[in-house]
This record gives structure tokens, sequence and C-alpha cells, in this order.
């Protein structure tokens, strides 16, 4: 054996050793609580691949969430959770759902408003007719501000989903789609706003504008969705000075071709930049973002703009601080952990009911110590009124808190510990 050789098998079997006394040192209690701490894994070998991406993850630049330059709207309460209000048909319904998302401790209800659903038939045209006897299509609505006024809390008001008569391919052309007349969808916002004035204070001027479906079958366009905002704003500003809008929450994804390719979505960080070469920053109080955790938990500090976890938001800041928006705030407009059962696919990741009872609380934890820039963070969801995302096996039914005959589940009783 020669010399080299030697030397060679020596150093290998000394890395050999090396590796092993670090795994064992990895594997001791104390080091397993760290690792998840800093990636958000709970397996072993998650955790010492989570390392490994940490490392790398020094190599890239690293991003400016200036976290003192928030003037407005990051130090209010953070709780809040989406509810679907107008599809329970019995109003004791709606009552007792708010009731229990404030014995949660929720503070805000996000709860779209429809224009679908409220603009029904014609534009101007506020009475429902589809059903017998005829009334006014506000009247659920009504009782919405109403049940939250009763419990001190306080609404964000989604606008969206626009009624067929507003295009020319009515609902063909995708039932999320934008209006061909941005004016109406500005019209129908100050009728909102003004019908309103004083109760409701916050307005979300669309959802997930840069992915499909949310912009009907046409390619994503943050230009033109600039120009929806901007009508939205100026009208919802001249109902009530007092409004605060919230731009469309984006939604996280890596792809890159919807803004040419119809049915595809487009890279959300890109998307906010092209929004704010538009001109968008005049047009909004909030920025809006989605903080699903999907396959990590909460502690999950790794950064890649390739990789989505519960740290992405920052990426989004990010932006806003290099647009010279870093005196507003940001805002979750859904976060959670998906508890689908083993028969339900995996879309959204996949944790077990106690694993979500437990990174919720945790995610709050970690917003409201480390990320003074961002405000409300809203919940997905609190419940749905019938059952049928659950019997068509679709993963968006168990991001749920209630069932829809309102049993609780572990997650809603964790929400509720804390806010006692």
């Amino acid at each position: 054996m020669t010399s080299a050789v030697r030397q060679t098998l020596t150093l290998w079997a000394g890395l050999f050793v090396v590796t092993g006394l670090a795994l064992l040192l990895l594997s001791t209690p104390p080091a397993r609580r760290w690792m998840w701490q800093q990636t958000g894994e709970e397996a072993f070998a998650a955790q010492v691949k989570g390392l490994s991406d940490l490392a790398a993850g020094l190599l890239r630049p690293q991003v400016k969430l200036a976290p003192t330059a928030v003037t407005a709207y990051a130090d209010v309460n953070p709780y809040g959770v989406n509810v679907f209000l107008e599809q329970e048909v019995e109003p004791d319904k709606r009552a007792l759902a708010v009731e229990m998302a404030a014995a949660a401790g929720f503070h805000w209800l996000r709860q779209e408003f429809p224009w679908e659903d409220i603009e029904i038939h014609a534009k101007g045209d506020f009475e429902d007719r589809r059903h017998q006897p005829h009334r006014s299509a506000w009247e659920k609505y009504d009782q919405i501000v109403a049940l939250a006024e009763q419990h001190g809390m306080e609404l964000i008001v989604r606008i969206s989903n626009p009624p067929a008569w507003s295009r020319a391919g009515g609902d063909a052309v995708g039932t999320y789609a934008p209006p061909d007349d941005y004016q109406d969808y500005a019209d129908f916002v100050a009728a909102l706003v003004s019908r309103y004035r004083g109760r409701v204070k916050y307005v979300q001027l669309w959802n997930e504008p840069n992915i499909n479906p949310e912009w009907g079958v046409y390619p994503v366009s943050p230009e033109q969705y600039t120009e929806l905002l901007k009508a939205g704003a100026n009208a919802a500003r001249a109902a009530n000075p007092e409004i605060v809008v919230i731009a469309g929450a984006l939604a996280a994804t890596i792809d890159l071709d919807g803004t040419t390719i119809a049915g595809r979505n487009f890279n959300d960080l890109l998307f906010l930049q092209r929004m704010y070469d538009a001109g968008a920053a005049a047009y909004f109080d909030v920025m809006a973002a989605q903080g699903y955790g999907l396959w990590s938990g909460p502690t999950d500090r790794r950064m890649q703009p390739r990789v989505m976890n519960f740290g992405r938001p920052q990426y989004v800041r990010d932006v806003m601080v290099a647009n010279g928006d870093g005196h507003k705030a940001l805002w979750i407009s859904e976060m959670n952990w998906n508890a689908a059962p083993a028969a339900v696919e995996a879309r959204y990741g996949r944790v077990s009911l106690e694993q979500q009872a437990a990174y919720l609380p945790l995610a709050y934890q970690r917003i409201r110590a480390e990320w003074p820039w961002l405000g409300v963070a809203n919940v997905w969801y609190l419940k749905r009124a019938t059952d049928v995302w659950e019997q068509n096996r679709q993963p968006e039914a168990f991001f749920r808190l209630l069932a829809p005959d309102f049993t609780p589940l572990p997650v809603y009783e964790a929400m509720k510990e804390i806010g006692d």
C-alpha cells in the first residue's frame, strides 16, 4: 500500500469518525429541540438536511425587513380568522359561528362580500330575486356587520367574485375573472363602503391576483390588477376617507409563466415588483400575502426563494422595503397547516391534528416575537356551512377549526387556550 493511499484512507476514516460523532451529538434531545427551532422539522433526517439548507442560505443575499420602519396597522391585535358566514342559510348559525370565533380569542373576521351575491342581476340592482320572497341582497351582510359589532370584532371585507353580467363572456371566462369595465367594480366598492361607513374600516380588493383561477381564463397581469386596485381604492377613499385599503393577498408560488400562458400562476415576488413598477404603491395602505406552513413547522428559518415555508412573507416584506414601502404593514390573509387524512391528496402538505394544534399557536408566537412589521394574521378557516369539501376529499377542507356541525377540532381548542 502506497503512502498516498494510506493517507487517503486515514483521511476518509477520520471524516467518518467525525461525521459519526457529529450525528451522535445532534441526535441528543437538546440538539433535536434546537434543530426543530431552526428547521421546523421533527424527523431527524429532515432536521440534518435542514441544517445544511440553513448553511447554504448564508451564501445568498439576506432579506432587508426594516423592522422599526412601520408606522401604521402593524401594532394591532394579530388574531384573525376566515369565515364563510354568507353561506350559512340560517341566521342562528351565522350568529353561533361568530360567537365561537370570539370565544377562541379571534378579533378579526375576514369575510368575503361577494360582488356576485349582492349586485346580482344587473348594474345598480341590489335586490335578490333568486328566491321567494324577494329581498334586499344586502340583508344577510347587514346581519354579518351587526354580529361583528355585537362581539366587539372587526371585519376585513374582501371584495371579489364579479357577477356574470359584468363580463361579455359571462362565467365562461371564469367565475372569478375581472369585469370588462373596472369602473363597474369601483362603483360596487363605493356602494359597499358607503353603506357601511363608520362600521367597516378595512376592505381588501381582490384575492390572489397572481394565480389561476383568481384572474379567470386570462393570463394573470400585475399591470391590469394594479388598474383594478387603483379604481377600487379611489372609489373606496372617495366614499370614506378613513377607509383602509388592503391589497389582494398574493399566493406563494415559484411559477414564472402565468403572465404569458392562461391558466398558470406567476411568482408572487415578481408580481409584486411589477405592481410597484406600475404605480400600485399609491393605492393600498396594507400589503397582504398568504402564510401557509405547508411541509414544515412555524419555526422553519430556512430562506430560499424557491422553497415555500412559513417564513416566505419575509420575502414579500423585502420587496416592500426595496420599493420604499417599509412604512406599511404586511398582513397575512390566510395561514394554517393542513391536517388531511391519509386518503386525501397532500396538496398543501400534511400534518396530524395534534401537530396542527401545536403549530398554529407557535406561528402567532413567532409573529409577535420576531415580525413587528406584520399586523393581522388570519387563520384559514373557521368552518364551512356544509361538508361538500370533505365528501369530495378536497384537501382544502382540512384547514378547518370547526366541523360543519360546529364540532371543535383540536386546533380550535388550542387557539381557545391561548386566548383565555
